[in-house]
């Protein structure tokens, strides 16, 4: 690759321990403009000063802060120094046993991203295509200085590829499955547009999930305590069946209460007065977010009550242009949710590493877009004439 250079005349980079040493107001103005809650000095002090993502769990802190010969803040980047590839939802087991079994060590690695959080988003933090360049060469600056494998730089959007081509980086790219707002009213303007089968489907899927149910959307200062204490037993008991052990810890969740209730809708299902489910999402100037679910219960298809459907109301209500469901999940196709191609940049120290890689991802990147193709031709929406 070529490697980028700052393009906004005498800059100094340096690494940050923790994002606490830089000012949130300082921070936050190197964002993009709108809302962009996972990107938010907020946020990934929540995700530090709890104890979530630290050197303890892997995550340990190495955050680009680049500043102008007059010590003012031009550009900035989230970047963890990386111990192993848990939470990232861009997967590279594959490359890390190649090069251990070379007789080299994958691992520390860096990871530009933002922890356990599979959405498209900034992660060049600047204001002009140079500033980006500048965070970028810093990133890899410090993928030599700690002696890392690489640096991986997930879930991009159109700004931090273009300066990722520039560079000459790896360009990987996945699939997810976004609800797109076409503008729709409501929700059932949104059932409208499918064909007959699939919107008696979804309908039935809502009565069924609904049957003996109460559902709540809560958002600021309808947010309390015990709202959180609830969802915490929701996320560690469907967490720890399905995963093992749960990446976010209940300080993470009483920080964000604290900081960030205004950007957070968190939908909640009791039957008999007992709470059973809880969902997740984050509030964003362009996407509801949905992130973390958990249910006490299994109820027939709570689950996609609460994630995709109840989402996809409190999007439309906010007159947001989708909502996006986290990684993966084929099943969402059916729900109204449409493949979208996600993407993500790769630096790789070892030239061989990186060129085996590069022959890979040429492969990957035609298999990934044949599959969002063909996924869109099978989306629930009435075709043409019918």
């Amino acid at each position: 690759m070529t490697e980028p250079a700052p393009q906004e005349g005498e800059v100094t980079a340096r690494l940050l321990g923790r994002i606490a040493e830089v000012p949130e107001a300082e921070w936050d103005a190197l964002l993009p403009p709108g809302s962009h809650p996972f990107l938010s000095h907020r946020f990934l002090h929540a995700m530090e000063a709890s104890g979530s993502a630290v050197e303890a769990t892997g995550w340990a802190p190495r955050h680009v802060w680049v500043e102008d010969e007059h010590g003012h803040a031009i550009a900035a980047a989230p970047l963890y120094a990386k111990s192993h590839s848990r939470g990232e939802y861009v997967f590279d087991h594959g490359w890390a046993d190649a090069l251990e079994r070379a007789g080299m060590p994958y691992y520390p690695k860096l990871q530009c991203s933002v922890p356990f959080t599979p959405a498209t988003g900034p992660r060049l933090l600047g204001h002009s295509p140079g500033a980006r360049m500048a965070a970028l060469a810093g990133i890899v600056e410090a993928t030599h200085q700690l002696d890392c494998s690489g640096a991986h730089i997930t879930f991009v959007g159109e700004q931090d590829r273009e300066a990722g081509a520039q560079a000459g980086l790896l360009q990987r790219t996945d699939r997810q499955f976004h609800f797109i707002n076409r503008g729709y009213e409501d929700f059932d303007a949104f059932l409208g547009s499918l064909s007959s089968r699939k919107r008696k489907n979804i309908r039935k899927e809502r009565a069924k999930a609904q049957d003996g149910v109460t559902i709540r959307r809560l958002t600021g200062d309808e947010l309390k305590p015990h709202h959180w204490d609830i969802f915490y037993r929701c996320y560690l008991d469907t967490g720890r069946r399905k995963w093992g052990s749960p990446y976010l810890n209940r300080e993470f969740f009483a920080r964000i209460h604290e900081t960030m209730a205004d950007d957070i809708v968190l939908v909640m299902a009791w039957m008999d007065d007992d709470p059973v489910a809880a969902a997740l999402n984050f509030i964003g100037s362009d996407a509801l977010y949905g992130r973390n679910w958990g249910a006490l219960v299994h109820k027939p298809f709570l689950h996609f009550e609460l994630c995709y459907y109840q989402a996809i109301e409190a999007g439309l209500e906010r007159g947001l242009p989708k909502v996006e469901a986290g990684a993966q999940g084929e099943h969402k196709l059916a729900r109204g949710y449409e493949p979208v191609t996600t993407h993500s940049l790769h630096y790789l120290a070892h030239p061989g590493l990186a060129e085996a890689v590069e022959h890979y991802l040429e492969r990957e990147r035609a298999a990934v877009e044949f599959d969002v193709k063909v996924l869109g031709r099978h989306t629930p929406f009435r075709k043409e004439g019918v």
